[in-house]
C-alpha cells in the first residue's frame, strides 16, 4: 500500500497500515465476545513500536548496503602488474620502462618481490600511445577477437590431436602410472585380478559339467570381481593424473569412485544372478552329476582367493600403521578403497567358497538339491552385504567427509598457539581422499600484533621524523598510505607463514585456506 501512494499521502497510508495491522491481529488474539479496552491498547502500542524499529532498522541497513563510489581519489594511486597493464592498456614492454617502478612482496612463497606501476601513470602512458580513449578501445575489441580466434584454435587443435592419439595411439610416457601397479594399492588390485579371472574360467568349467546352482553363483561371483577389479585399475590410473585448470585438486577421488561402481556392480551382478539361480533351482530342482571336480576347483579356489585375502590384508595392515590407525579403523573410514574392495571381495569369496561347497556337500550326502539352491542364495545374500557396505562408505567419502576430531584440534591449536592470532572461527578440515586434507579456518588476527611485526622491521627514527613533518592534511593521508599498505602486506606475509607452516608440520594438508576476519 505504501509502495503504490504517492510520496505525498504515504504518511497517511502507513497509519492505515497500522490500523489494518491492529484490527487483524485484535481479532486474531481475543475472544469474539470480548472486548477488553487494555488489552487493545497494550497490542496498539507493541505494534507500533516494531513498525518504528523496523523503519529505523531499515534505514540503517541501507546505509551499511550503501554502495561506496571510488572515485580518481581512491583510484590513482593504485598499483597496476606490467601484465595488467599490458594486457589492459594494450601496451608493450618498451613503453612501461619509463614508468615510474615499484618493488612489493610476492604473494607466493617461491617467487621474490615484483614491480608494479601507479595506474595514473599507466593510464597516461595508454593515451599518450594510442592518442585517445577510442582508439585505445578499439585496439582492445581488435585484440579480443585475435584472442578468440586464438582460442578456436586451440580447441580446434586439441580435437585434432585427440583423434591423432585416438589413431596412432598414445606415445606417451607412462611410467608413473606403470609404477602405481607394483606397489601399494595397484599390486593388490592386479594380483586380485590375475587369480579372480583364473578362478571364473574354472568354476565356469565345473558349473558346466555338474550343474550346480552354488558352483553357478561361485563362478558368476568370481566373474563380478573380476570385472569390478578392472574398474579398479581405471580408477586408480585415473586418480594419479596431475591437477589441470579444470580440476585444480585433482583426480584422487576417482578411487572412490571407481570404488562405489564396483559396489554397485557387486550388487547387481553378483548378489541379482546368485538369487536368480537360487530361486529358479528352488522352484525348478534339477539332479546334479557327480561334484569330485567342483569340489577340487573350490579347494584351489579357496587357496588362491585366501592368498589374495592375505596380500590386502598385509596392505591395509601398513597403511592403517603409517597413518595411525587400527586395521578397523582404517577400513569402516574407507581410507584405501580400492584396497578396500579387494579385502572385502577376497573375504565374501572365501566365505562364499566354504559355503558353497558345505551345500553341495549336504546335496551329496541327502541326494536333496534344495541345498544347493539355498547355498547360491546364501552366497548372493553375502554379495549384496558386502556391496551395501561399498556403496555406503564410498559415498560418505564422496560426500566430502571430515577427518577425525583429534587431528582437527591438533591443526586448530596450532593456529590459536601463534601470537599473531587472536582466535580462529569456522574450521572445516576436509578429507579428499589418499591422504590428502583441504583445511579452511577464517582467523582473527591480533592487529597490534602484526603492526609491531612491521614496526619491528622499519627505522623507528625514520618514521618519527617523517610524522614530525607532517604539516596538511595531504601529508597525513600520504604517510597514512603508505604505511597502511605495507601493514596489509605484512598481514599476508603472517598467511602466508601460518599456510607455510601448517604444511611443513602436517604435509597430509595439502590445500590451506585462511580467511581473514
Amino acid at each position: 500500500l505504501t509502495k503504490a501512494v504517492s510520496s505525498k499521502h504515504r504518511g497517511w497510508a502507513l497509519y492505515s497500515k497500522l490500523f489494518l495491522d491492529y484490527l487483524i491481529s485484535a481479532f486474531m488474539i481475543l475472544p469474539l465476545n470480548v472486548c477488553d479496552f487494555n488489552v487493545l491498547t497494550r497490542w496498539w502500542r507493541l505494534l507500533a513500536l516494531n513498525r518504528v524499529v523496523l523503519m529505523a532498522g531499515r534505514k540503517v541497513l541501507r546505509a551499511v548496503l550503501k554502495k561506496r563510489e571510488y572515485g580518481t581519489k581512491y583510484t590513482q594511486n593504485n598499483f597496476i602488474t606490467a601484465v595488467r597493464a599490458m594486457n589492459e592498456f594494450c601496451l608493450k614492454p618498451s613503453d612501461l620502462e619509463q614508468l615510474r617502478k615499484i618493488r612489493r612482496r610476492s604473494p607466493h612463497d617461491d617467487t621474490e618481490a615484483f614491480t608494479v606501476f601507479l595506474r595514473s601513470d599507466v593510464e597516461a602512458k595508454a593515451l599518450d600511445v594510442w592518442g585517445s580513449q577510442e582508439a585505445l578501445a578499439r585496439e582492445r575489441n581488435l585484440r579480443k577477437d585475435v584472442e578468440r580466434e586464438y582460442q578456436e584454435n586451440i580447441f580446434r587443435n586439441q580435437k585434432l590431436l585427440k583423434e591423432y592419439k585416438d589413431f596412432w595411439g598414445n606415445t606417451k610416457p607412462r611410467s608413473r602410472k606403470r609404477a602405481t601397479f607394483l606397489q601399494g594399492p595397484g599390486k593388490v588390485v592386479m594380483v586380485a585380478i590375475c587369480i579372480n579371472g583364473l578362478n571364473f574360467f574354472f568354476k565356469l568349467l565345473a558349473w558346466v559339467y555338474t550343474g550346480s546352482a552354488s558352483m553357478f553363483s561361485e563362478a558368476i561371483h568370481s566373474l563380478a570381481d573380476t570385472c569390478n577389479q578392472a574398474l579398479l585399475v581405471i580408477g586408480i590410473s585415473q586418480s594419479v593424473r596431475n591437477p589441470d585448470a579444470v580440476h585444480p585438486y585433482g583426480f584422487s577421488n576417482m578411487r572412490y569412485i571407481a570404488s562405489l561402481i564396483s559396489g554397485v556392480g557387486i550388487f547387481m551382478m553378483g548378489a541379482g544372478l546368485s538369487w536368480y539361480h537360487g530361486i529358479m533351482g528352488l522352484l525348478h530342482p534339477q539332479p546334479i552329476e557327480s561334484l569330485l571336480w567342483a569340489y577340487c576347483i573350490l579347494a584351489g579356489s579357496l587357496v588362491s582367493e585366501g592368498a589374495t585375502l592375505l596380500v590386502a590384508i598385509n596392505e591395509i595392515k601398513k597403511s592403517a600403521r603409517e597413518q595411525g590407525l587400527s586395521f578397523y579403523e582404517y577400513v569402516m573410514q574407507s581410507r584405501d578403497p580400492s584396497t578396500n574392495v579387494v579385502l572385502l571381495e577376497d573375504a565374501a569369496a572365501v566365505l562364499g567358497v566354504v559355503m558353497a561347497a558345505g551345500c553341495m556337500g549336504l546335496t551329496s550326502l541327502t541326494g536333496n538339491p534344495y541345498y544347493d539352491s539355498l547355498g547360491s542364495l546364501g552366497v548372493g545374500t553375502l554379495l549384496g552385504t558386502v556391496s551395501a557396505f561399498l556403496i555406503y562408505t564410498n559415498t560418505e567419502a564422496l560426500l566430502g567427509r571430515s577427518i577425525q576430531a583429534e587431528h582437527v584440534q591438533k591443526l586448530t591449536e596450532f593456529l590459536e598457539n601463534d601470537p599473531a592470532v587472536r582466535a580462529i572461527h569456522d574450521v572445516k578440515a576436509t578429507d579428499m581422499g589418499l591422504s590428502k586434507v583441504r583445511f579452511k579456518a577464517e582467523v582473527d588476527f591480533d592487529g597490534r600484533v602484526v603492526t609491531r611485526s612491521y614496526l619491528e622491521k622499519q627505522d623507528i627514527e625514520q618514521i618519527l621524523n617523517d610524522i614530525q613533518q607532517v604539516k596538511t592534511p595531504e601529508e597525513l593521508e600520504n604517510f597514512m598510505l603508505k604505511h597502511g599498505e605495507n601493514i596489509i602486506d605484512t598481514l599476508g606475509a603472517e598467511v602466508d607463514r601460518l599456510e607455510k607452516e601448517l604444511k611443513q608440520r602436517n604435509p597430509e594438508v595439502r590445500h590451506v585456506d585462511l580467511e581473514i576476519l
